[in-house]
């Protein structure tokens, strides 16, 4: 079986897929992907979009850095960080879209404005409190839990915590969610994190 080769660099979502992929053991390669190079003819063909990070394994090319994981942790990582019971992996899939719908496009306007990717300051500015409600959300989730599934890390986690982390960098202040600082930090000290 051939490595699994991801598409992107440091400065994307890649450091969160390949998170996943150390955290299931899995054989991968990065191919470094420089951001002036993603409208050329031969990586529009891995993705369309014109974005990285792209996976490809064996006959399978993905885009999307979240799908990507959860691919990655059902194939790789069931009974792992991949649950094998419907009704986690229900949960799995909440808390992933719900990252995706109702927290990272507000970090991700602070953080394009901060690294000078973006002149949208309002949005920067705005993104601490349309966040908050979400933010809150997960805090008291947390309150009586060590992880967002069951009782171990998973995906969910994972895909949660590498947007959530984002705050690091954006200058978006979440102390007030005590238990949501209490699990990134959890998170983020696994060994593949």
């Amino acid at each position: 079986m051939s490595k699994i080769k991801v598409y992107g660099n440091k400065f994307s979502r890649t450091p969160r897929i390949t998170w996943c992929l150390q955290e299931v053991g899995a054989d991968y390669e990065v191919i470094e992907t420089p951001f002036d190079q993603l409208k050329t003819p031969e990586y529009l063909a891995l993705n369309p979009n014109g974005k990285i990070p792209c996976l490809k394994d064996g006959d399978l090319t993905m885009f999307e850095s979240l799908a990507i994981n959860l691919y990655i942790a059902k194939t790789y990582g069931t009974g792992k960080i991949y649950p094998s019971n419907p009704a986690e992996e229900a949960l799995v899939l909440q808390w992933t879209l719900w990252v995706a719908t109702e927290v990272e496009p507000y970090l991700l306007a602070a953080l394009l404005f901060k690294l000078g990717f973006s002149k949208d300051e309002h949005a920067a500015s705005a993104a601490p409190e349309r966040v908050k409600p979400a933010m809150q959300v997960l805090d008291k989730h947390l309150a009586n839990r060590k992880w967002l599934v069951g009782d171990a890390f998973s995906v969910a986690d994972l895909n949660v915590a590498a947007v959530v982390s984002t705050t690091q960098h954006s200058g978006v202040d979440i102390s007030y969610a005590a238990n949501v600082t209490d699990w990134l930090a959890r998170c983020l000290a696994r060994a593949a994190g």
